[in-house]
């Protein structure tokens, strides 16, 4: 009995369905493990490829003008902090610290003549002073002496009246009183004299203070002269202010700098971090202290541990040269992105191999 073909290429029909069936139900399976496993996977890795590398760069400028007398580093160089990078030409500043140090020492001795000026006339006053009190004296010694004359003159009169005494000796007494007059008035005048040359004096020890506190302001001011002088002459040699590679270096020997120029620019490779502009949708779960793993386009498959440490406080928009102006226009809702400074773990080292501007896709494994 021969097979009917109509029933076998039935059977093989459902055959073929029945395997169909099956693919479809295992490929629908595999999918929908995929998408939960993806959608899982993205509900704790949060990542962005608006990211770069971000680092110190350190502009070395020119702090004083003057002609490039030599350049000790060139580009992508490695320098320590501390180190000598360009030294210009320092003839003019070395002449400019002498003339301070010139001005500063005749300002010293003028302070010093001001100073023997005053002991001068403190001793006068001194003597002046001693003078008064002998003036005095002489004036009180004076005044006794013209007290008794009077006394002597009076009673030499009476007794000339009753012939006790003789005309002679009545006269000697009055001459006697008129010379102690006389002398009383010379002392008083001679007190007084004295007492005006104290005064005198007293002026003159003023006006000596007054010119050595004056000399001491301007010692104090040519001091400041000559610190400011010798503070130019050390800005002749240009020093790194911290370790790093050199890059841009615009500067050539015989080149004449003026103050504020760059000359060159350092970048500290030991201290990187990385800027991710995540979307505002996307910032519900991150938070500082989260571990994150970054993938570098310049290193293929290898991963650098870092952490999230901080969310800046504004949009990248909100800081950028022209801020927008919603409330003019037509308003077009636009996702915000919002910069994440990622600190990269150096413990390693392996952040030392990485560029500032390196294109970086950070991942953020949130709890």
């Amino acid at each position: 009995m021969e097979d009917n073909p109509i029933s076998n290429n039935t059977n093989n029909t459902s055959k073929k369905k029945k395997i169909a069936l099956a693919v479809f139900v295992i490929v629908l399976a595999i999918g929908a493990v995929i998408t939960l496993l993806y959608v899982r996977y993205m509900a704790t890795h949060i990542s962005t490829d608006d990211a770069f590398i971000d680092g110190s760069i350190h502009t070395v400028s020119a702090k004083v003008s003057g002609a490039v007398k030599a350049v000790y580093v060139k580009d992508n160089q490695l320098v320590k902090e501390g180190e000598l990078l360009v030294e210009l030409d320092s003839a003019i500043y070395e002449v400019k610290v002498k003339e301070a140090e010139a001005a500063l020492n005749a300002e010293k001795s003028r302070f010093i003549e001001a100073g023997s000026r005053l002991e001068a006339a403190t001793r006068a006053l001194n003597e002046y002073q001693a003078k008064i009190a002998a003036a005095s004296a002489n004036v009180e010694l004076a005044g006794a002496n013209l007290t008794q004359a009077e006394l002597d003159s009076k009673r030499a009169g009476n007794l000339f009246k009753k012939d006790a005494v003789s005309k002679e000796k009545y006269e000697k007494a009055e001459t006697n009183y008129n010379v102690l007059v006389a002398a009383k008035k010379s002392a008083v005048e001679q007190l007084k004299q004295a007492q005006l040359a104290a005064v005198t004096q007293q002026s003159v020890i003023r006006q000596a203070e007054a010119m050595r506190a004056s000399q001491s302001s301007s010692i104090r001011q040519k001091e400041a002269l000559l610190e400011a002088a010798t503070l130019n002459l050390s800005y002749t040699k240009v020093s790194s202010a911290t370790a790093g590679n050199i890059n841009k270096k615009s500067v050539e020997v015989g080149n004449i700098v003026q103050a504020g120029q760059p000359l060159m620019a350092i970048v500290e490779l030991n201290d990187t971090w990385v800027i991710a502009n995540y979307k505002e949708t996307q910032l519900a779960k991150i938070h500082p202290g989260q571990r994150v793993e970054i993938k570098v386009d310049a290193y293929p498959g290898k991963i650098f541990k870092a952490k999230v440490d901080s969310i800046m406080s504004g949009t990248g928009a909100v800081f950028s040269l022209f801020p927008p102006e919603n409330a003019s226009g037509h308003y077009v809702k636009v996702v915000q992105r919002i910069p994440v400074k990622i600190i990269l773990d150096n413990s390693t080292g392996q952040a030392a191999v990485l560029r500032v501007g390196m294109s970086v896709v950070p991942t953020v494994l949130v709890d």
